[in-house]
């Protein structure tokens, strides 16, 4: 057993991280991609299936209270030593992922189009969003169980075999979307319809194929007993951290539904835009994503084994490189990124509303960079009320606020929206540097041996 607990301390952020990498860039190539395809079957299809993929973001972040609360509780078991535990954390959140999934996916199904009216989108654009809620809402259910087993081999260090799945995944739903947009081989053109069901298709292989991994590599075999029989105990643990961590996840995609319909009001023009963008701007934060979450791997495990300086400096090493790594990026998409621009849409104005976008990305990454690295690091470090706390004020405060307040009011339009965001992204990344270099876990030790902070 000593012989294991010291492999899972001893994994090097390179070793875990760039599979999730590969694996990212092809989850997202697949996003850009999708889009890219409807753009060119139609605008409307784009921009209605965006402010859809908003709507289900929101219900895949339930999934993500467990996953996330999974990682943290089952990397710091693996860095004490303790083995059994960890195993028996990954039954539980198997079940309750399971339940989560099945019950969001039917009411989805039912109420997605009632939710989607609240975008205030008319038209071709809801049609477009009503048919691939109502259809990749049944997918749901698969990608609530597909988090929980991908939390499972990540907390192992298994990031490849969980990479391999997301590259056939993507090859499943790409041929889907040729299929379904290209009319190949004299098929019909089934446009969005076909988008979706190709989504359903590659989430429901995704599960048999995690499920297959999780018994070949660790030797836990999932069945219908885990489903009914989860932990209380272990449901506890994973809600009380993955609440907190999902909150603030929740809290921005809500701010982000209400930034969408400050846009909408802008026209279908910066709507479109904003789509395009948000995809191309993709890039820019894949490579701190893939870090950060490597890093959160590391550090749970380091708090396990109570290694809190080791810790620490792996949290800021990782925030240097992906501050570097984003305005690098940034920087690239900004000077290329007109023509990247132009292979999604052909219509001069929402190429004129997007331009000055991507210069207003350099500013907004290496903030997000700090974000999303030291972030999630708090959360591993067991400090996870923080990023919530300061998550709810400054995205409604800040983000929300002074959209409405640049881009409707002073009338900057998507610019200023932008703008407002980079704010929000900054500040919190401020706070969670500072917050990062108090060392939180020593007052959480503090707090557990009941000593006064």
């Amino acid at each position: 057993m000593e012989e294991q607990t010291t492999k899972y301390q001893e994994q090097t952020l390179f070793s875990i991280s760039w599979p999730l990498f590969i694996e990212l860039a092809l989850h997202m190539g697949m996003g850009i991609m999708a889009t890219f395809m409807l753009s060119h079957y139609s605008d409307a299809a784009a921009a209605g299936v965006g402010v859809a993929n908003q709507l289900l973001n929101i219900f895949i972040l339930v999934f993500n209270v467990t996953s996330i609360g999974a990682t943290v509780l089952i990397s710091q078991n693996l860095g004490a030593g303790r083995l059994n535990k960890a195993r028996q954390l990954s039954r539980s959140v198997f079940g309750l992922n399971f339940w989560f999934g099945l019950i969001i996916a039917v009411f989805v199904y039912f109420f997605g189009e009632h939710l989607l009216r609240l975008f205030d989108i008319h038209g071709k654009v809801f049609d477009y969003g009503r048919i691939f809620v109502q259809i990749c809402g049944i997918s749901l259910f698969f990608e609530s169980i597909s988090l929980a087993l991908s939390a499972t081999l990540r907390s192992y260090g298994y990031t490849k075999e969980s990479m391999v799945v997301t590259i056939i995944m993507d090859v499943i739903s790409l041929g889907g979307n040729i299929i379904a947009i290209g009319g190949i081989f004299g098929l019909p053109v089934t446009g969005v319809t076909g988008v979706s069901w190709a989504m359903v298709a590659a989430r429901a292989f995704a599960v048999c194929a995690l499920l297959f991994l999780v018994y070949n590599r660790l030797s836990l075999k999932l069945t219908l007993k885990d489903v009914i029989d989860a932990k209380k105990e272990d449901i506890r643990g994973v809600l009380a951290i993955g609440i907190p961590s999902a909150g603030e996840n929740l809290s921005y995609q809500l701010s982000q539904l209400v930034i969408t319909s400050i846009v909408v009001s802008l026209g279908t023009a910066s709507l479109a835009a904003r789509v395009y963008i948000l995809n191309i701007n993709m890039v820019c934060f894949l490579f701190t994503l893939a870090i950060a979450q490597g890093t959160q791997l590391l550090v749970a495990r380091y708090i396990g084994a109570k290694q809190f300086e080791r810790a620490l400096h792996r949290g800021i090493r990782t925030l240097k490189i992906a501050m570097v790594a984003s305005l690098v990026t940034s920087i690239i998409i900004a000077l290329t990124g007109v023509p990247i621009l132009e292979t999604f849409t052909e219509d001069p104005s929402i190429i004129a509303v997007g331009i000055p976008i991507l210069w207003a990305i350099v500013f907004v990454e290496p903030g997000r960079a700090m974000n999303i690295v030291l972030m999630s690091s708090l959360k591993s470090a067991g400090d996870v009320r923080f990023p919530v706390v300061i998550g709810i004020v400054s995205m409604w405060g800040v983000a929300v606020s002074l959209s409405y307040l640049l881009g409707i009011h002073y009338g900057l339009g998507l610019l200023g929206i932008w703008l407002a965001q980079g704010t929000d992204e900054w500040l919190r990344g401020i706070f969670a540097t500072k917050r990062w270099l108090m060392k939180p876990w020593e007052r959480i030790m503090r707090r557990k041996a009941g000593v006064p902070a």
